[in-house]
């Protein structure tokens, strides 16, 4: 057990000597999503979609979701949905007062629920430039879930019951897109606000939808994921992502 814990020790150490850069990660984002509309207001979706992390190497968490949007007028939307998430946690290591290591809990995957409700409104120049913007309240939950993490002290594992939790956060999303009408590209930029009392992280997106017909779409993205004040639970680092996704509409 000794020789285990000691290849334990050395590549906990060989990670906290990583240059300051390993702060950013890469990740790709895959998304699938089918929308059927019902008339000229309201519309049903489903969507999947993958990411991955440690510059592409790492699977970062799966996700399934159902909504429904209703449009009001031309220029405001209302949208409400669910989304399951299986998420990999990513390992956490914790030191004891006098800065010696205490205990290491490996890297898990555990379910998320997901609620939220949007409004979006639109304003559209005659140019084909569009502007919206999107304030999205969420609710996510994670359950309760027993994990497994080595003590030092005692040079053993047990077992740690990472307590359900809840968390609101307010998404504001300002939008600009090239809209016009029956074109094959749709280029936008976005920025969008996490908030939950304080600004938690800020997103940065570039990217362009490509209409292949009216029922298929293509798009492609380059998102920057820039971290604030997180929760130690819940801690990322900057992202860069690289998205891929298609549309179907029927």
């Amino acid at each position: 057990m000794q020789t285990y814990k000691k290849i334990i020790v050395a590549a906990l150490v060989l990670c906290t000597a990583l240059p300051a850069s390993a702060e950013n990660e890469g990740g790709l984002i895959v998304g699938l999503e089918a929308e059927k509309k019902v008339d000229k207001k309201l519309s049903f979706g489903i969507e999947a979609d993958m990411r991955t992390r440690n510059n592409f190497k790492t699977m970062d968490r799966w996700n399934f979701g159902i909504g429904a949007s209703y449009k009001f007028t031309k220029w405001l939307k209302a949208d409400a949905g669910y989304n399951l998430l299986n998420q990999n946690y990513r390992e956490k290591i914790n030191y004891n007062s006098s800065g010696s290591l205490n205990n290491w809990r490996p890297s898990y995957w555990g379910v998320k629920h997901r609620f939220h409700f949007s409004l979006t409104g639109t304003y559209k120049m005659t140019n084909g430039l569009k502007f919206s913007l999107r304030e999205r309240w969420q609710y996510t939950y994670r359950p309760e879930k027993t994990v497994d993490r080595w003590d030092f002290d005692d040079e053993a594992w047990e077992e740690k019951v990472r307590s359900g939790k809840g968390k609101n956060q307010l998404r504001s999303r300002l939008q600009i897109a090239y809209d016009k009408k029956r074109a094959l590209l749709t280029p936008y930029v976005s920025v969008e606000l996490y908030n939950k009392m304080a600004i938690e992280k800020i997103r940065y997106t570039a990217g362009c939808d490509f209409n292949i017909t009216k029922q298929h779409s293509l798009g492609i993205f380059y998102r920057y994921q820039n971290m604030k004040n997180v929760d130690e639970d819940d801690y990322d680092p900057n992202m860069h992502y690289l998205g891929l996704g298609y549309k179907f509409k029927f």
